[in-house]
């Protein structure tokens, strides 16, 4: 019996050396906001004071639109993901963007509140900051969740809303990127504000693509710079302990304005059915299924995403509830 307590100790010992090493070789250390707003925060970049934080936001487009599109990204992604769109969209729309609190440019939450409404609140008040009365709202993954709670609290603000692969349901993902698997778990989610080697990032991306091939490095870079950015690999964290999927969700089927629900065929994290569950529980909805897509489908097929949305823009409100539409498109 000592032989074995020696032995397991032993290993433990081992164990615990190779964590050790492992960590002390990945350790990825947090980068200024001001170093990184060289190569992320160009023009028309700009640092706006709101609800007490500098938030990093775009704003481009005819200035006098009298229904901008405001955009609304996922969990540790940024504004940035809506470049495609925004390219397509800006010579005829104003469309505004910003990174929110616990991810890109923007940063962590002075007081650390990453509820849903705290999220919802946050749109409000850039709408308030500009004077806008009332929006079209878009979101994707979390932006998503952002953004039909925005409609449900404030519906006399939204005007029309969009939801790419949105969460806000209880689902069972298929797949869920490594990165977001540690932050979620106990113990390991300590190891976050050190840990998140280039390598884990590109498979976390990866694993949301319906095409992972069409992964570049400088996708990466982007991703990888702004998850390090001071602060945030920590509020990821408080972020995945505070917005769970499940609250408000009993009253989506209150939501009545004019709705597109886009959707990645190969979405693996928040799978199709849930945007089926969206297009049941919203009366009049518009659903759009893109079969090679994946999780990101405005990031991974702009033009064929936004050509969706300018459709249903041109559009009057639906008069009823119309089947699925599966969209199917070879990948370049």
């Amino acid at each position: 019996m000592k032989r074995v307590f020696k032995l397991l100790g032993g290993l433990f010992l081992l164990f615990v050396a190779a964590a050790g090493i492992f960590i002390a070789a990945n350790q990825v250390p947090d980068r200024s906001m001001e170093e990184l707003k060289v190569r992320w925060a160009q023009p028309p970049s700009q640092f706006v004071e709101i609800a007490g934080m500098r938030v990093h936001l775009r704003d481009e487009g005819p200035p006098k639109d009298p229904l901008p599109i405001v955009l609304l990204h996922g969990t540790s992604s940024s504004l940035h993901t809506w470049d495609g769109w925004v390219h397509a969209l800006k010579n005829e729309h104003r469309v505004i963007r910003f990174d929110m609190p616990a991810f890109g440019l923007t940063g962590p939450s002075p007081e650390s509140n990453y509820t849903i409404e705290n999220y919802a609140r946050l749109v409000v008040a850039v709408l308030d900051k500009y004077k806008i009365d009332h929006c079209v709202l878009a979101g994707n993954s979390l932006g998503g969740y952002v953004a039909w709670a925005t409609a449900v609290l404030h519906p006399d603000r939204v005007e029309r809303l969009v939801l790419v692969d949105a969460s806000g349901y209880p689902y069972q993902a298929q797949s869920v990127p490594i990165g977001f698997t540690i932050a979620r778990t106990p113990v390991l989610n300590r190891l976050v504000g050190n840990l998140l080697p280039r390598g884990m990032v590109e498979s976390s991306v990866k694993n949301v693509y319906g095409n992972p091939s069409l992964v570049t490095p400088e996708l990466i870079d982007r991703y990888f710079d702004l998850i390090t950015r001071s602060g945030n690999r920590q509020a990821l964290v408080k972020r995945f302990r505070q917005t769970r999927p499940g609250k408000l969700s009993t009253r989506i089927p209150n939501l009545k304005l004019p709705t597109l629900i886009l959707w990645g065929g190969r979405d693996r994290l928040i799978p199709p059915y849930i945007g089926d569950r969206f297009h049941k529980e919203i009366v009049g909805s518009k659903h759009i299924i893109f079969n090679e897509l994946g999780h990101v489908p405005q990031e991974e097929d702009p033009v064929s995403t936004v050509a969706a949305l300018k459709t249903f823009l041109a559009q009057p409100p639906s008069a009823g509830l119309l089947p699925p539409t599966r969209h199917t498109r070879p990948l370049q």
